[in-house]
């Protein structure tokens, strides 16, 4: 009996302030679909930063015969013994992990198949010889850039350094602000739905004043006469996770499907990631509306 008479006010309370449960709901949803995309963007930008740092190289280009760098020119292509001893200044940072060497054919052949699909006008211009040989060094860590870089900068022979990373970080940037756009945009929702929750229980509290006082009267627990406008802020919470998981879902196969597919490999997010974020908003929602709801009892019922 006492179970079915909570569950009959809970919805005696849903129902009694429908367009403001309504409301509640949107807003939980609109907040927490915020809130869940900026997380899955933040680990997209994770995921991603964590596969690039591995792969990270510092590019060194060698002088040829049209490098237009004054160095080049004034001391002419790269000879033997310039690389002889670049490789041997390379073998003795702790920095580098590891280095390969290109000949100027196999820096011209790995640019076709970079490029090839993806600017066929591009590739088609280059000749081979337009892109020097160079060696690709794998640091031990992407921060020792610098280091390395000031060390083999102005040898003999070599033309100009290269950092992958620096390509990447505007790109990675724009991610990070727009992870935290939308994790301060859904703050201030999760702000509003908190109000409006507030407002809801009390406005249900108000209108239930007669049913409370009575059960005061018989000596129904403080808990026993909240539970049910818990429950109202629960379900509400409730089914706006439910709700927002749906545009969490979307936006992980619409906004970040289009970020991978940028890249040519693969950084897509798993499904664990995916339940993670859903699980996350959806116990975040529950929480926010029960607790608010639970302040507000205590502020404006004095029970």
């Amino acid at each position: 009996m006492r179970a079915q008479f909570v569950l009959s006010e809970t919805w005696i309370g849903l129902r009694r302030n429908l367009t403001m449960t309504i409301s509640v709901i949107t807003t939980v949803a609109i907040s927490l679909a915020l809130f869940g995309a900026g997380l899955l963007v933040n680990q997209q930008v994770s995921e991603m930063r964590s596969y690039w740092d591995q792969r990270i190289t510092l590019t060194i280009y060698m002088c040829n015969e049209i490098s237009p760098t004054p160095t080049c020119q004034e001391n002419g292509p790269a000879t033997d013994e310039d690389r002889e001893a670049l490789q041997d200044q390379l073998t003795g940072l702790d920095q580098v992990a590891d280095f390969d060497y290109l000949t100027e054919a196999e820096a011209w052949q790995d640019f076709q198949e970079r490029l090839g699909s993806t600017n066929e006008a591009l590739a088609g211009a280059a000749q081979e010889g337009d892109i020097p040989d160079n060696y690709r060094v794998q640091l031990t860590d992407p921060e020792h850039y610098d280091t390395v870089r000031a060390a083999v900068d102005g040898a003999a022979g070599v033309d100009s350094v290269s950092d992958d990373q620096r390509v990447l970080e505007q790109f990675f940037g724009l991610l990070e602000g727009l992870k935290w756009a939308a994790l301060v945009l859904a703050g201030v929702q999760l702000a509003a739905a908190a109000l409006l929750i507030g407002n809801t229980i009390r406005l249900s509290a108000y209108s239930r004043r007669r049913e409370t006082g009575i059960m005061r009267l018989v000596g129904a627990s403080n808990f026993y006469i909240q539970l049910p406008f818990l429950l109202e802020g629960a379900i509400a919470g409730l089914i706006g996770g439910l709700i927002a998981s749906g545009f969490i879902v979307a936006t992980r196969f619409t906004l970040l499907r289009q970020i991978e597919g940028w890249f040519q490999f693969d950084v897509a997010l798993g499904t664990g990631a995916l339940l993670y974020v859903i699980g996350v908003s959806v116990i975040l929602g529950v929480l926010l509306c029960t607790i608010t709801s639970f302040l507000t009892l205590r502020r404006y019922l004095k029970i």
